[in-house]
């Protein structure tokens, strides 16, 4: 069983997750959130409540920080700046790639070491096989810290550069978070007709888990997108285009909004006035990368 001390600063729902993770596994766990209420669980199952963050900095070797951004970083450990010297700090807050670098240099000017962290799995997965977590910066940080961050997810190591975990972060969480805003506006325009969201629903879910085996593997993809080769065999941007003003039309017609589609169609319109209108889906890369 492991005695490596952890502190895990911020206590919403991820953060005491991971710190329930970490005390089943063994670790000796410390705790601190501005409302102290929230760690009575956790000191239930084991875990030590610190008074101040300069007490939870210097109870861990390695402290975790589970933060709405990382300005609250600076908050927080702002005043306990002189315990960070020997210290690594995984922040697995969320910001931007630049938040993440000027963060990494802050920690480093007090003598702190430093990793960014993006768990891509919500909180009730932390802790299964399924879990995962994407990390940036020194290598053999991570690899010192790997016994403990395991615990949480599956580490996957992007890169050196502070920004990137952030990055793949975000890019993931654009992903998710514009189909989950595509999924409640398709369903608006169902029930805008009186029709019962849970006739719908369940075949809108098979449409969006059958998009890969519709537009081929990440590889494939990936290298029409490195190419810049877009042939138009079948989804040409001007068919695809015009099922996009169909859909804003229709929302129109129905008092939905038409942000989302709106968006949707412009990255069309500006494919096809760029000349490439008889080409694949894919060639809104070219100007939406542009």
């Amino acid at each position: 069983m492991s005695t490596t001390p952890v502190t895990v600063i911020g206590l919403g729902p991820m953060g005491r997750a991971m710190a329930a993770a970490l005390i089943r596994a063994g670790h000796p766990v410390t705790v601190w959130n501005r409302t102290a209420s929230r760690a009575d669980e956790l000191v239930a199952q084991g875990a030590t409540l610190a008074a101040t963050p300069a007490d939870a900095v210097a109870a861990g070797e390695l402290i975790i920080l589970s933060l709405t951004d990382y300005p609250a970083m600076y908050d927080i450990l702002g005043p306990a700046t002189d315990g960070l010297a020997g210290k690594t700090l995984a922040n697995l807050s969320s910001d931007t790639p630049d938040a993440s670098r000027e963060a990494a240099a802050w920690t480093e000017k007090h003598g702190g070491a430093f990793l960014t962290g993006g768990a891509m799995v919500p909180p009730p997965m932390i802790g299964t096989p399924d879990a995962y977590v994407f990390y940036s910066g020194p290598r053999e940080l991570l690899d010192e810290h790997e016994p403990v961050l395991k615990v949480i997810g599956e580490p996957r190591y992007v890169g050196a550069d502070h920004g990137l975990a952030q990055l793949f972060y975000q890019a993931h969480l654009d992903v998710f978070l514009t189909s989950l805003s595509s999924l409640l506006h398709a369903t608006a325009l169902i029930t805008s007709a009186g029709v019962p969201a849970a006739d719908f629903l369940p075949g809108a879910l098979k449409t969006l888990t059958a998009i890969p085996a519709m537009i081929g593997t990440g590889h494939e993809l990936a290298e029409s997108l490195e190419k810049g080769e877009h042939p138009g065999d079948l989804n040409t941007a001007i068919m695809m285009g015009a099922t996009a003003e169909h859909i804003v039309r229709t929302s129109e017609a129905v008092g939905v909004d038409v942000g989302l589609p709106e968006a949707v169609k412009s990255q069309y319109d500006r494919a096809i006035a760029a000349g490439r209108g008889t080409e694949n889906w894919t060639a809104l890369y070219e100007v939406i990368k542009a």
